[in-house]
């Protein structure tokens, strides 16, 4: 199979689909790959290292597009990606499908075979290739906070772990999953006053015993997350659901009564949001103010580490990437459940139940679609 790997255009996207490993190994197992020139320079890898691993180079998008029948990218084809999609090309990416009509609607009508890395599961229910860039988002929405704490960035003017005689940033996490937890060990570390509010016990109980006495748990109600988000300095968003839009649990009213130069971290903006005041940012405009409070919403903070998130992210889609070029989308899809439960788009038909809810679709059973509408070869 020829794989492809084209630059990322998304705004200051510098995380690469594949790195010069990854590469080597798909090599290694007989395919030919085509990397976009300069695609790699966000890791520090030259279009030599590239060719040292095996690839060829393509001068332009378009070219790698027009070869590969596999694709592999980090984020979301953009409108111009979207115009270059066959039936016969398989797309492996993250989509977040759930707030985006456009994308869905370009996904399907281009027929493709479109896998979300953000719903292929594993046995125990997690998201494997969803969890790197959690933990990665996780950390740095502590650091992103606490630089937006500072009066400079418009905020109050706390730091975040205080000093001997001065009180620390409260920290409200919303969410106890990965990212939550990332979130919870750097603020906890940075000597923050945290708490944490899962509706899941069991993940009270998990996070308490391994933070101890530096993280308050709180079941999460309507009245505990109120209550919580009024006093706090910063507030982290790590609510997922699995292929759908992230539950709306700050409303604006909340927002305009917490304290002014507070801080929101929206991580969960890739599936629409936590926070009714929440819109998608960029790394080159990350923030705004709402009612006095600094929003950060960041829609691909781990790109502003592209190589920790770039190896994170590749450690854990290469054996998939290699067993869609080794067997074919429908083998490879097939013989694997929980990979199959990454498949959003086959055919010009939704296979995700979230997103066919959200959007209004009709949901198509991936094992069905997969078998009857897969355009690219096997």
């Amino acid at each position: 199979m020829i794989v492809g790997c084209p630059k990322e255009i998304k705004a200051a996207e510098r995380r690469v689909g594949l790195s010069p490993a990854s590469v080597r190994e798909l090599v290694a197992h007989g395919h030919e790959v085509v990397v976009e020139t300069r695609a790699g320079l966000g890791i520090s890898a030259s279009d030599d290292d590239y060719i040292a691993a095996g690839a060829s180079i393509a001068l332009t998008a378009a070219e790698v597009w027009e070869q590969a029948t596999l694709i592999v990218k980090v984020k979301e084809p953009q409108a111009v990606e979207r115009g270059r999609l066959r039936p016969d090309h398989v797309l492996f990416t993250y989509l977040h499908l759930a707030p985006d009509p456009e994308q869905t609607k370009d996904l399907i009508a281009s027929g493709a075979t479109c896998i979300a890395y953000e719903t292929v599961t594993d046995d125990l229910g997690g998201l494997p290739l969803l969890a790197p860039m959690s933990q990665v988002a996780g950390r740095m929405s502590i650091q992103a906070g606490a630089h937006c704490l500072e009066s400079p960035n418009g905020g109050a003017g706390l730091l975040l772990g205080g000093v001997p005689g001065v009180m620390p940033a409260s920290v409200v996490v919303i969410g106890g999953g990965v990212v939550g937890e990332h979130a919870i060990q750097m603020a906890a570390g940075l000597g923050g006053d945290v708490v944490v509010l899962d509706k899941s016990v069991p993940v009270l109980n998990r996070l308490a015993r391994h933070f101890g006495n530096s993280l308050e748990t709180v079941y999460s109600t309507r009245a505990a997350v109120e209550e919580l988000v009024l006093n706090a300095d910063l507030v982290i968003g790590a609510v997922l659901v699995k292929g759908d839009r992230a539950p709306t649990l700050v409303t604006a009213d909340m927002v305009q009564r917490m304290r002014p130069g507070s801080v929101i971290v929206d991580v969960a903006i890739d599936q629409g949001g936590c926070f009714e005041t929440s819109r998608p940012t960029t790394h080159e405009d990350p923030t705004y103010v709402v009612d006095g409070v600094v929003h950060y919403c960041v829609a691909n903070m781990p790109g502003a580490v592209p190589q920790t998130s770039t190896y994170a992210l590749n450690n854990a889609t290469l054996p998939f990437t290699l067993a869609l070029a080794d067997k074919g989308p429908k083998r490879a899809l097939l013989d694997d459940p929980h990979f199959l439960g990454g498949l959003n788009v086959c055919g010009g038909v939704v296979t995700e139940e979230h997103v066919a809810t959200a959007l209004g679709y009709e949901y198509v059973d991936p094992a069905r679609a997969i078998k009857e509408r897969c355009g690219a070869a096997d």
